[in-house]
């Protein structure tokens, strides 16, 4: 997956399908939900690691950011809330093959 060359976190977020699809009508504003255009693959696969990063994470500072959203939303809240952590996780595991960057928090296991 990382083998293509990503101008930035956003051209990696479109080309997951990890970003909203814009829905513009004068001057009218809202997001339609994800885009269906990207790897459907990646973007499921990503979506469930983040709900294990939960588990699995709980000193991350990712996981903290998504705790204090969540902690007076609804469950639909936390189904929107766990897709920008995925987008926030696939954006720091890139930076981290990209520069060696270890997001704050998270622990890395050798195996």
């Amino acid at each position: 997956m990382f083998t293509r060359n990503f101008a930035d976190r956003r051209a990696l977020a479109r080309f997951v399908g990890l970003t909203g699809t814009p829905d513009e009508s004068g001057s009218r504003r809202r997001d339609r939900g994800l885009m269906k255009a990207g790897s459907a693959r990646v973007r499921h696969v990503m979506i469930q690691l983040a709900w294990r990063m939960l588990y699995h994470q709980p000193n991350a500072a990712l996981v903290q950011w998504y705790r204090d959203r969540v902690a007076k939303a609804n469950s639909a809240g936390r189904k929107t809330f766990i897709v920008a952590l995925a987008r926030k996780l696939l954006i720091a595991l890139w930076r981290f093959v990209q520069t060696g960057e270890v997001p704050e928090g998270m622990q890395l296991v050798a195996a």
